[in-house]
């Protein structure tokens, strides 16, 4: 019998899918619920700040540092490339929300909420392929020709 694991490109991937996952909740379902002001006082307008505040914090820092565990190789290239789209998907889920759904921002926190996971989503697909980009430069040995 096979044991199936997680590698880190694909708890990558979970991440990526959980902050959309997340991001759905907050924008269109956390005030129908009643779970955004409820008893807990998870993301009210008090503690929205700290709270996306360690939201960047913990997705950032698994993000990019995984970048190097998840390097693709010939045999997962696939599953690199997965991963690099599936960063893309918390994005759109925000930008469909600040364009296609303004009303679903209605106070000054929810907005600054959105403008921080634009900015989150962003440093994670800018910086992720940066970083792709370094490391495999270095890994395939490309450097500028020796003056002669």
């Amino acid at each position: 019998m096979r044991r199936g694991h997680l590698s880190v490109a694909g708890m990558s991937i979970l991440m990526a899918l959980g902050l959309a996952a997340w991001e759905v909740y907050f924008f269109w379902y956390a005030e129908t619920w009643g779970g955004i002001g409820g008893s807990l006082g998870w993301f009210s307008g008090e503690r929205l700040g700290f709270n996306m505040a360690w939201v960047a914090a913990l997705y950032l820092a698994f993000q990019l540092i995984s970048i190097p565990f998840s390097l693709p190789s010939a045999a997962n290239r696939f599953l690199g490339v997965v991963d690099g789209m599936a960063s893309l998907v918390p994005l759109v889920i925000v930008l469909i929300v600040i364009f296609g759904k303004p009303h679903l921002l209605g106070t000054p926190q929810r907005w600054e909420a959105a403008l921080l996971l634009v900015f989150i989503t962003m440093v994670d697909l800018f910086g992720g392929y940066t970083f792709n980009i370094a490391l495999s430069r270095r890994i395939m040995d490309i450097s500028p020709a020796a003056p002669a």
